[in-house]
């Protein structure tokens, strides 16, 4: 599973560095205009070692932000910074331009649609295809709800309940921050992530196989997690998710060469289900090659509700790990938050919990299920102008 923290494009690492306008031709807001006013968007307005670390087209950035957010409007200047405008919402953005006036960096933010109200809001979440639910809390009464209490695929969310089973195990004593595990061979997953790449043996502590599993959503440290607090422990807090799958098991069995332990997966009780695991983690690692990128058996996934996510998310939010990735949300408009999300072909979810400047606390849990490709462009921006009006 992969949790892309802001999952807009990102172009490029930024770099800070500053050009003289005197030997710049074109000034970065003029840059950002030409991007956004063009039919056909040059290759020789980028340096090529900014083409060469982009995923995607430049045309194709483009055109899906306008798809999700209507017109182009024109830009203002934030500072060092820009904000990008359209009929249905705004994207802040940074570039850095290289002496001759050519884009060395640029980065898009979480896009936030305009909207006027948390009803405005439901009802725009409304006209996504598939199943969407949403929960907006505040001081843990309810602001606003879509389907709150239907359970969801919600993907690398389901992080949450790992993290709060072990949070349990640490309070009763069983078990502590400090404690060092060693890497096992057959707990290594697929991204996201970086343990994976790790040698077999390698020791790090509870605490920063938790960071790891939360802020970079790093599928080896919370399958070693899951092993280390036991997956008994996690079904106590999740009994709709039994049995508990890891990620590796869940990527095994949505490679095509696995597709008959799939469908007895799929047709089996539990105790079937449990033995169909057995056969699964004699294979060998998946490779990435094989997991493919349309939605494939969404009913074999993690489901939570609106509800319990926010629950979750309730009781692990003190971790200072929570808040190290802040999601789509902007950590100077808060004075604390936490944040998990998740995503596989056709699942997408963000769940934050935040304390406002005022001191009131909320939660706002969304997710998306479709058996087709989803508009994350469009999901996030939705997602994040309703951020803004909680603000």
């Amino acid at each position: 599973m992969c949790t892309k923290g802001i999952p807009i494009v990102q172009a490029a690492e930024l770099r800070l560095a500053q050009v003289q306008p005197s030997t710049q031709p074109m000034t970065p807001k003029a840059a950002i205009e030409r991007l956004f006013t063009s039919k056909q968007i040059q290759t020789d307005w980028f340096t090529p070692s900014f083409l060469s670390q982009i995923p995607v087209s430049p045309q194709q950035v483009i055109e899906s932000l306008k798809t999700a957010l209507g017109a182009y409007q024109g830009v203002q200047e934030i500072g060092e910074d820009y904000l990008i405008i359209f009929d249905r919402g705004s994207v802040p953005t940074k570039i850095v331009l290289d002496a001759s006036g050519r884009i060395t960096g640029l980065l898009f933010e979480a896009p936030r649609a305009k909207l006027s109200s948390l009803n405005e809001a439901i009802a725009q979440f409304k006209t996504l295809p598939g199943k969407v639910s949403l929960l907006v809390l505040e001081d843990n009464k309810e602001r606003a709800a879509l389907n709150a209490t239907t359970s969801l695929a919600v993907g690398s969310a389901f992080k949450l309940a790992v993290l709060e089973a072990l949070k349990g195990q640490i309070a009763s004593g069983k078990r502590s921050w400090s404690d060092v595990v060693e890497l096992q061979p057959n707990w290594k997953s697929l991204p996201s992530g970086i343990l994976q790449n790790w040698p077999d043996g390698s020791r790090l502590t509870v605490e920063t196989l938790a960071a790891l599993m939360i802020s970079q959503s790093d599928n080896t440290a919370t399958d070693s997690l899951i092993y280390w607090v036991g997956k008994e422990a996690i079904e106590a807090v999740t009994s709709r998710n039994r049995p508990f799958l890891t990620t590796r098991e869940l990527f095994l069995l949505k490679t095509d060469q696995n597709e008959a332990l799939l469908q007895r997966y799929r047709a089996g009780d539990e105790a079937q289900r449990r033995t169909v695991l057995n056969e699964v983690n004699q294979l060998p690692p998946p490779e990435l090659t094989a997991i493919g990128s349309s939605p494939k058996a969404l009913d074999v996934e993690w489901f939570f509700t609106a509800q319990e996510l926010c629950s979750l998310i309730e009781k692990v939010a003190d971790l200072p790990l929570m808040s190290i990735n802040p999601g789509v949300a902007r950590a100077k408009d808060w004075q604390r938050l936490a944040f998990k999300g998740g995503s596989e072909p056709g699942v997408l979810n963000l769940t934050t919990w935040l304390l406002g400047k005022t001191g009131k606390r909320y939660c706002v849990a969304a997710t998306w299920n479709n058996d087709e490709s989803l508009d994350e462009v469009r999901f996030m921006s939705l997602y994040n102008g309703l951020l803004e009006t909680l603000k």
